[in-house]
This record gives C-alpha cells, sequence and structure tokens, in this order.
C-alpha cells in the first residue's frame, strides 16, 4: 500500500478555516485528501467539501482515501485557476473557506516518472497536469541559454543561472538531448563553482524548482486564483494559503495587504470595518510548522501559512 501525503498544518489549517459544523469548504488544491479528511472530520454530516487538483493520479488517491464521506464530498479534475466556474458548475458559487496548499506533494517527488526530483533517474516531465503540452524537457533542449538563464534567476533566484544555462546548451549540443533527470542535476553540479556545491543543499535544487514553477505556471496561477477566491467566498469566509519558497509567500503577502489596506481591526479578530475593505487579516506574519511536526515531517520544514476573512461588511456584487 502507498503511503499517503502528510498534510502540512492540519491543525492551524482547521483553526484559520474556523469550520462551521454545515459549513461547504473548498481544498482548491486537494492532493492526496490529508486535508480534505481533517476538515471534513470537523464537519457534521450535512457538511460538504469540493476537492479540486488538476493531477489525476493524486485525485484518484484522494477518492479512496475520501471514499467513508461519499456524498458530501465532490472531486473535480481541473485547475483552480478556473475557481469561481468550477464552484458554479457543483452548485456551491459561495462556500465558507477556501484551502490552497501550494507546491508539490510528496508522492510526485518521489515518483521518477514525473522527473520533479534531481535525486532519481527519470524523464524530465515535471507537469502536474500531464494534459499539458510543455515539459521540462522541452525547455532544456529548446530553449535558448538567455531563455533558460532568465527562467532560473526569476523563478529559481539563482546566481549561477547564466553559467548553468550555457552548459545545459554546450551539453546537448555535444551529446545530445537532456532526456534524465539525474542527468540534468550532474549538468548543474558541474556548472558551479565547487566551493557553491558544498553549501546550501544540492546546486540542482533550485534550478528544478525554477523549471517546475516554468512548466506548470505556478506564480501565474497564484495570481489568478486570490481574487477568485475571495470573490467565492461568502461574507466572513475565510482563505488559508500554504507557500513553500518566498516568491509565492510574497505574492500572497502582498495581496492580502492590498485588500486589507482599509482595515485596521487586531489580527485574529472579527473585522468592522466599513467601506472597502475585502478582506481582514488573520496572521499577522506568516505561521510556520512547529519544531515536533518538522522532525515527523521534514517537508513541511519551508511551509508558510497565511490567513484572510472576508470582511462582513463588504457589499459584494450579485453572481
Amino acid at each position: 500500500m502507498v503511503e499517503l501525503h502528510l498534510p502540512v498544518m492540519e491543525k492551524e489549517v482547521l483553526h484559520f478555516l474556523g469550520c462551521k459544523d454545515e459549513g461547504v469548504y473548498v481544498d482548491a488544491t486537494v492532493g492526496d485528501g490529508g486535508h480534505a479528511e481533517t476538515i471534513l472530520n470537523s464537519l457534521a454530516s450535512a457538511g460538504r467539501l469540493i476537492g479540486i487538483d488538476w493531477d489525476a493520479a493524486a485525485l484518484e488517491r484522494a477518492g479512496e482515501r475520501l471514499s467513508r464521506f461519499s456524498g458530501r464530498v465532490t472531486l473535480v479534475h481541473d485547475s483552480y485557476t478556473r475557481l469561481e466556474e468550477l464552484l458554479k458548475e457543483v452548485g456551491y458559487p459561495r462556500v465558507d473557506g477556501i484551502l490552497i496548499d501550494l507546491g508539490a506533494s510528496t508522492l510526485q517527488l518521489m515518483d521518477p516518472g514525473r522527473g520533479f526530483s534531481f535525486h532519481r533517474e527519470g524523464d524530465l516531465d515535471m507537469r502536474m497536469d500531464r494534459r499539458r503540452s510543455l515539459t521540462a524537457k522541452d525547455i532544456v533542449n529548446e530553449y535558448s541559454a538567455e531563455q533558460m538563464a532568465e527562467i532560473f534567476f526569476r523563478f529559481g533566484e539563482e546566481r549561477w543561472s547564466r553559467s548553468i544555462a550555457a552548459r545545459i546548451v554546450r551539453e546537448r549540443e555535444r551529446e545530445g538531448p537532456i532526456v534524465d533527470s539525474k542527468q540534468l542535476a550532474e549538468i548543474i553540479k558541474g556548472a558551479v563553482p565547487a566551493r557553491y556545491r558544498r553549501q546550501g543543499g544540492h546546486p540542482a535544487r533550485k534550478i528544478f524548482q525554477a523549471l517546475r514553477l516554468a512548466v506548470n505556471r505556478e506564480l501565474d496561477n497564484i495570481v489568478a486564483v486570490l481574487p477568485q477566491a475571495v470573490n467565492c467566498l461568502a461574507p466572513g469566509g475565510r482563505l488559508c494559503v500554504i507557500a513553500y519558497h518566498s516568491l509565492e509567500d510574497r505574492l500572497i503577502k502582498h495581496y492580502f495587504r492590498e485588500q486589507a489596506r482599509y482595515c485596521s481591526c487586531p489580527p485574529n479578530r472579527p473585522c468592522i470595518c466599513q467601506g472597502e475593505t475585502v478582506l481582514a487579516i488573520l496572521t499577522a506574519k506568516a505561521i510556520r510548522p512547529s519544531d515536533d511536526e518538522v522532525n515527523s515531517n521534514p517537508r513541511a520544514r519551508s511551509a508558510r501559512l497565511r490567513a484572510a476573512e472576508k470582511c462582513n461588511n463588504f457589499k459584494m456584487e450579485s453572481r
């Protein structure tokens, strides 16, 4: 039996979602269903959950995990970038809470056929949704050195982006197409100074992150989903977002602040502001996992949770 992915900060997620017994909640990145299971366990029999994921394999595992909640769960194979449309299609245009847990799951990283891990041999794919056309293999074999360097610097914040991109181009011209994850990792390792290899983990880490973000357009997707999530919340509804690196977290922090710019209420208190305030921020700063959780689930180490509440006084357009 495959070991299921452990949900990150599940107690904190439940706390900030503030689940109502008969509420309707969305897990927009349902994955293997860990957070969804926790949310459903906190609801009464009339409570419902809509789970969305663009990874068909993950959605299948979630279906098995949540099978005992039959009739209370709707699983949708699609991207959360269509959140508003999807919720209308399933009959719940307004919901009480939304969770978005960003990033790849442990099982995705461990599957060599997906190409996410620089520790394993496997096809350089990196698509979350295999219905998409662009793969990491396309980028490293078809993009120019300048295009790759831009991706590595923008999405990986890699200081040696130009050297790595140039090395990739030389290797593919000399040896032929680069098709394997471990092969790419070794090329990257050889493109950086020896002193850099001895600090900050494997030198391929940031490049693989950058490729994954580029293939799946993950930062663009965050920008697309946040306004939709707020629109889909009922007044008093809550949005929780878990990010795993600074680029994601920065987008979420800035969006929350922009939507709460007229709010002067203390964090984690009901918002009583009038006027244009859309969100009340519930987390004064990003919440990090406890030491105990990191020890039991090392993947949680880089997680950052931010939460906000749709203001009761905000006047929504009828939809």
